[in-house]
């Protein structure tokens, strides 16, 4: 049986807490566990079938493949493809052992490629001690991505789909070697299938590849210091990508006629300043995924223009094949691609100063229909629901030039295949909190955001995956809104703030309870105090207490609006019965009705729109106006628990999910030690079966 969705998170964030989710020690994808699974396939003498990424048409996808050529697929497995000895890693690897094939997905190739060059990171995406023959062979792999936020180590077979003994994905030219074809197929997994892994950018793999720092450089009007930033890039560990001008309706064929193929990513494979002449030359290295096909431009293999250079340089730089490597100035590479991605796994790379150590704090979150995704902020009424995160940055700036905070925003779908994932346009938005604001408790109102222009934002919303800015901030307080374009959107997110000061970061939604347990107050007014026991009295039993169907039958004649059910009269028994007898005395009764008394006031007053529900910005108010301040994740919780299918909330349900709230946190005080509680099976047991 799955997890409970509440458990797994409270799982996760735990397992995150000690350690899970490392490089060094990641999670287990889909809770498969490769050693375990090794263990029991070498005792039992078995070859290992992935049942969760099944070596048949579902794992293939839709689309990619003809009827004619699906009826001809055979899954096989290395040994059965090569009928003899195969290879994991032939005489090391190389960005020309591989070449791509019937899926298109050239992004994750080029990345792929860039992988090659970085042999530690490769160690860790590809573990080593991986073979396809011998007696640790049992036809079972593991390959380890960085996905939103925490590293998995994802499990396959090695059954490869082949068409005549022909794998039909990512081949290798050496056809005894398998490990780009196994790690296609683990990435596959975690995509959904081979067909999920159509379209994409480079920095996605990249990411994963990484799970560091993210850069994408717009070429339409590059920075003039483009190239001293790509030579830094170079020397550090980085990943680097670049994709061509989208075909056009102009556009004929496959390629354009200077060779290079519209619409595709390329990696980046090197970077060199040569004499030309009396002329210093920027050139760029690039690779097409295809493993052929390049660029018959300026600096191209048969370019005359290598005759202008040293025979030393010209030795050293220039290979005349047909390997889809090729050399163009850093000038075409600005007007023939749009963009170049950079990735690495630390910062390094933005700074001119090496000694510099960059700070990571990382927040996931969610955006949820008519709780938290308030949309932009033109969106005035709403804007302020979006999650908030404070930063303090402390330190100093040498100079308002100098840029000292990296923004990183990722969403992330909720849907288990890539291609059925919705992108959303996304951004973020940066305040600065003034002196008098720094102290306030909770999210800021929409009259601050009213109140207070931005400081700095992302240039423009944009529909991917994730979005980057690298910004100043001076020494002080800000609050970060992470949004989409549009109110109720859903959709989960990763924020990442790298920072070169000193910074202090906080989820500012309220993840404490503010004085949330109230005593009974004794009523003044004697009047009240006699109709309440009153009505007690004509709904009690003759042991003068009153069980969950009379206690329906009191609340339905009196509170007019609707009608409790049954389930909530026995839920508010159960959290109001100190003696557990599923009764309330007088006592309890008159703790109860004042709670009740209480809630419908506050529910009167906050609903503000008279409709005799309460929107989730209402109900946000009517909660802190209870004395309860509340997460994001806690209140979209309540919402999907306790809220109608149209988000709204009736006075009943408003009712039972504050004596729930308000209950439920006083158990905690009462059995924690200030911080935990721990209870044995059977405690645990006794008070969730009755609370």
């Amino acid at each position: 049986m799955p997890l409970h969705g509440v458990c797994k998170n409270i799982m996760s964030a735990r397992q995150k807490e000690h350690g899970y989710g490392t490089s060094q020690n990641p999670d287990r994808f889909q809770q498969q566990d490769y050693l375990q699974l090794k263990r029991f396939l070498l005792t039992q003498n078995k070859l290992f079938r992935d049942e969760t990424f099944p070596p048949d048409q579902r794992s293939i996808g839709q689309g990619k493949l003809e009827p004619a050529e699906l009826a001809q697929v055979q899954w096989l497995r290395p040994r059965d493809i090569l009928m003899s000895n195969p290879f994991f890693i032939l005489d090391g690897v190389s960005r020309f052992d591989f070449g791509q094939g019937q899926v298109g997905n050239c992004w994750f190739l080029a990345s792929l490629g860039a992988l090659t060059f970085h042999k530690e990171i490769f160690k860790l995406i590809v573990p080593l001690d991986q073979t396809c023959v011998g007696k640790d062979y049992c036809g079972l792999f593991h390959f380890r991505f960085w996905r939103f936020g925490k590293w998995v180590d994802v499990v396959i077979d090695d059954k490869l789909p082949t068409i005549k003994r022909k794998p039909i994905f990512a081949r290798s030219k050496d056809e005894r070697e398998f490990w780009p074809a196994l790690l296609e197929k683990a990435y596959a997994k975690v995509c959904g299938s081979y067909a999920d892994m159509t379209s994409g950018t480079p920095a996605e793999a990249m990411r994963d590849f990484t799970g560091g720092v993210h850069m994408c450089i717009q070429l339409s009007d590059p920075s003039p210091d483009l190239w001293k930033l790509l030579c830094r890039a170079g020397r550090s560990r980085t990943f680097m990508s670049c994709s061509t001008i989208p075909k056009t309706e102009t556009t004929s064929g496959d390629r354009l006629p200077n060779g290079l193929v519209p619409g595709h990513a390329y990696t980046v494979t090197g970077l060199k300043q040569l004499q030309s002449q009396e002329t210093e030359v920027n050139l760029v290295r690039l690779w097409n995924p295809w493993g052929h096909g390049e660029w018959n431009g300026d600096w191209s293999d048969k370019s005359p223009l290598w005759r202008s250079v040293s025979t030393k340089d010209r030795e050293k730089c220039l290979t005349v094949e047909n390997d889809g490597e090729f050399w163009m100035s850093l000038e075409d590479c600005c007007r023939y691609y749009t963009n170049i991605e950079i990735c690495g796994m630390r910062p390094d790379f933005l700074d001119e100063e090496p000694a510099c150590h960059w700070k990571t704090s990382m927040y996931e979150n969610r955006w949820v229909a008519g709780t938290t995704a308030g949309g932009y902020i033109n969106h005035k009424e709403t804007f302020w629901t979006n999650p908030q995160y404070r930063i303090k940055v402390c330190g100093k700036t040498d100079s308002s030039q100098t840029r000292n905070t990296l923004v990183s925003l990722m969403q992330k779908s909720d849907k288990r295949n890539r291609r059925l994932a919705q992108l959303f346009f996304i951004g973020f938005i940066i305040f600065e909190v003034s002196e008098k604001d720094e102290k306030r408790a909770g999210k800021f109102p929409a009259s601050f955001f009213s109140s207070h222009r931005p400081v700095a934002q992302t240039r423009k919303l944009m529909k991917s995956r994730e979005v980057t800015e690298f910004l100043t901030l001076k020494p002080g307080e800000y609050v970060i809104v992470p949004c989409t374009n549009e109110p109720n959107q859903t959709a989960s997110f990763l924020l990442t703030i790298f920072s070169r000061e000193e910074t202090r970061c906080y989820e500012n939604s309220g993840h404490n309870l503010n004085n949330p347990v109230e005593k009974a107050k004794k009523e003044k007014n004697c009047q009240d105090v006699e109709k309440k026991m009153l009505l007690f009295r004509q709904y009690s039993d003759k042991y003068e207490e009153v069980d969950a169907e009379l206690l329906q039958q009191l609340l339905k004649g009196d509170l007019i609006s609707g009608s409790f059910s049954i389930d909530a009269c026995r839920s508010m028994v159960a959290l109001m019965d100190e003696s557990g007898d599923g009764k309330l005395d007088s006592q309890e009764f008159g703790y109860l009705w004042h709670k009740v008394m209480k809630y419908k006031r506050v529910f009167a007053k906050m609903d503000v729109s008279q409709t005799g529900t309460l929107s989730l910005t209402e109900l946000r108010n009517a909660l802190r106006d209870s004395g309860m301040s509340i997460s994001d994740e806690l209140l979209n919780l309540m919402v999907v628990r306790h809220g109608a299918s149209s988000g709204h909330m009736t006075l009943e349900n408003f009712i039972s999910l504050s004596l729930r709230l308000s209950r439920m946190n006083k158990i905690f005080t009462e059995l924690s030690d200030g911080r935990n509680v721990t209870l044995s099976r059977s405690e645990w047991l006794f008070l969730s079966m009755y609370t």
